[in-house]
């Protein structure tokens, strides 16, 4: 028989959403990576109420809200396991979490990375987690150290010329 003959439902079958994926390092974030995840934890509550209200006749809403649902649970357990660094009890002369480094390539080139939480991470606005390849390489490091960062583009040399460790007080230590 043909399967131009054979009824179909009208609605697909539910499709499982997967959850998102946790991290298996412990989730440190700094003082502003928890207002960021406490904010983004109000938006999706907010979006999850308002969808809520049109899910019952609007099948987007609807799919919307299964998103916003997954991504709720997600920010909740972020926020659940979060274990927030204060960067004042930081060595302010050592690379580690939280920390501003500045560093000088080996083309002479100077740039600047903020170790930060895995939520909170942006590479290209300089915001690097604290398990990447380049804060794992820069960890521990002094200002005028060297370090090589593998990188599959090539290594690249980099020397540490400044550190610095936001207070919260709008000034670096």
């Amino acid at each position: 028989m043909s399967r131009a003959f054979v009824k179909e439902d009208d609605e697909a079958p539910d499709e499982s959403l997967p959850e998102r994926q946790v991290s298996d390092h412990p989730n440190y974030v700094t003082p502003s990576g928890l207002a960021q995840l406490e904010s983004r934890r109000e938006e999706l509550e907010a979006e999850r109420l308002e969808l809520a209200r049109r899910a019952d006749d609007d099948d987007s809403a609807r799919e919307r809200l299964r998103h916003v649902e997954r991504d709720l649970r997600y920010v909740r357990r972020r926020l659940e396991t979060a274990l927030t660094v204060d960067p004042q009890t930081r060595r302010a002369d050592v690379v580690g979490f939280g920390a501003t480094v500045t560093v000088r390539e080996s083309s002479g080139e100077q740039r600047g990375y903020t170790i930060v939480g895995e939520d909170e991470a942006d590479p290209e606005a300089g915001l690097v987690s604290w398990v990447s390849p380049l804060a794992r390489v820069l960890e521990g490091a002094r200002v005028g150290e060297q370090a090589v960062w593998r990188r599959p583009a090539g290594s690249l040399e980099l020397t540490v010329v400044a550190i610095a460790y936001d207070t919260g007080a709008g000034t670096s230590a």
